[in-house]
Parts: C-alpha cells; sequence; structure tokens
C-alpha cells in the first residue's frame, strides 16, 4: 500500500460515504458534496475514491453500476429490481459457501459477494398504492 500525503478534499468524500448508508455512485457523491465544495471536480472525486478502495478504507462494488461503500468487511446487498436502490443486509458471512464452493469447482475460493435482487420497501408501497 502507497503512503498518500493528507488531502482534505479525500477527507470530505470518505466522510461523506460514511455518513450514508446509500451505497451512492461517485457522480452522486459529486452531486451530495458541490454546493459546499465548489472548487471539488468530478474528477477528483473519481480519483479520491479510486485512492481509497487502493487503501482499503473503501469498497468498490460493481453492480450495473460502480458505487461506493465505506463498510469494508464482507456483508450481503440487496439492489431493488424497479429503482437501484443497494441496501446492505446483515447477515453474518457464510465461510461454509466458500469451503462448498471451492470443494464443487476445485479452484480455491478466497471469498464470496452476495447480491439479493428484489423490490425495496419504498417500491413496493408504491406498487401497493397503485394497485
Amino acid at each position: 500500500m502507497k503512503l498518500r500525503r493528507y488531502s482534505r478534499q479525500r477527507e470530505i468524500i470518505h466522510a461523506a460515504l460514511k455518513e450514508t448508508k446509500e451505497h451512492p455512485t461517485a457522480d452522486m457523491l459529486y452531486e451530495r458534496l458541490k454546493p459546499e465544495n465548489p472548487n471539488l471536480s468530478l474528477g477528483t472525486v473519481y480519483r479520491n475514491l479510486n485512492q481509497l478502495v487502493e487503501e482499503g478504507s473503501v469498497r468498490r462494488l460493481s453492480f450495473p453500476v460502480e458505487r461506493f461503500d465505506a463498510r469494508t468487511e464482507a456483508h450481503p446487498h440487496m439492489i431493488c429490481i424497479r429503482c437501484g436502490r443497494v441496501v446492505d443486509i446483515d447477515l453474518p458471512y457464510c465461510e461454509a459457501l466458500d469451503r462448498q464452493a471451492t470443494d464443487m469447482s476445485g479452484h480455491e475460493v478466497s471469498h464470496h459477494e452476495l447480491l439479493f435482487s428484489g423490490t425495496c420497501e419504498d417500491c413496493r408501497k408504491i406498487i401497493n398504492i397503485k394497485s
């Protein structure tokens, strides 16, 4: 891991990620931070997110759209098939699944990422109102 010098902008971006459970895209973070940080550019957000990922402070989530998560320990996510919202699912990590995948595939599985797809609570409410 390369030691980086202090960056106020990186600190602001990291703090914004830690304050939300939304799993924002780089564009979403930029739009949220720009009003209070007029000198911030979208390129700076991307560059600093990449640096935070490299140092292990942030996770990159590759769903249909790349998102970021300040919660770095392994945990599953749920993505809404209607609105695209991503939320954490608080389930314990299942090491037995890694072992089973290793046994079945012959590959040495080091970890897994679990993604559930479904309809979020807000979208279900809208669907119920319409029906």
